[in-house]
C-alpha cells in the first residue's frame, strides 16, 4: 500500500526555512520514502509526543517527526528539524512546545 505524503504548515515552514539546497532535497526525499510501509520506518515516540513516529535523515542529524492515518492512507508531515539534545532549538522540545500551545493538537494525529 502506498501512502501519501503531507506536511503541515509548520512542517512546510520548517521545510522551506533550510537554507542548504543539499539539505532540503535529502529531507524531501526521505520524507518520500515515507509512502511506503511508514509504519515500519523509524521510531514510536513516548510520552507528549505519543502517536507520532521520528525517522532520521541528512547524516543523523535531522529528525522527522510524523504520524500515519490509516484510515486516509496518508502520513502527515508534523515537523523537522535538527536533533540537538538539552537545546531549545531541538526538534523533539519544539514539537512539545507546538503541542503544548495547541499548534499540534490531537486531532491532527486522528484525521
Amino acid at each position: 500500500m502506498t501512502f501519501r505524503v503531507e506536511l503541515t504548515e509548520t512542517a512546510l515552514a520548517q521545510l522551506e526555512a533550510v537554507k542548504d539546497t543539499r539539505v532540503r532535497a535529502a529531507l524531501v526525499k526521505r520524507m518520500e520514502k515515507l509512502a511506503t510501509s511508514p509504519d515500519q520506518q523509524g521510531k514510536a515516540l513516548m510520552a507528549e509526543l505519543g502517536g507520532y513516529r521520528s525517522v532520521r535523515a541528512v547524516g543523523q542529524h535531522w529528525r522527522i517527526i510524523y504520524t500515519v492515518v490509516e484510515n486516509r492512507v496518508v502520513v502527515v508531515v508534523v515537523a523537522l528539524g535538527l536533533r540537538k539534545d538539552s537545546d531549545k532549538k531541538d526538534v523533539y522540545a519544539l514539537a512539545r512546545r507546538m503541542i503544548k500551545l495547541g499548534l499540534l493538537a490531537e486531532g491532527e494525529k486522528d484525521d
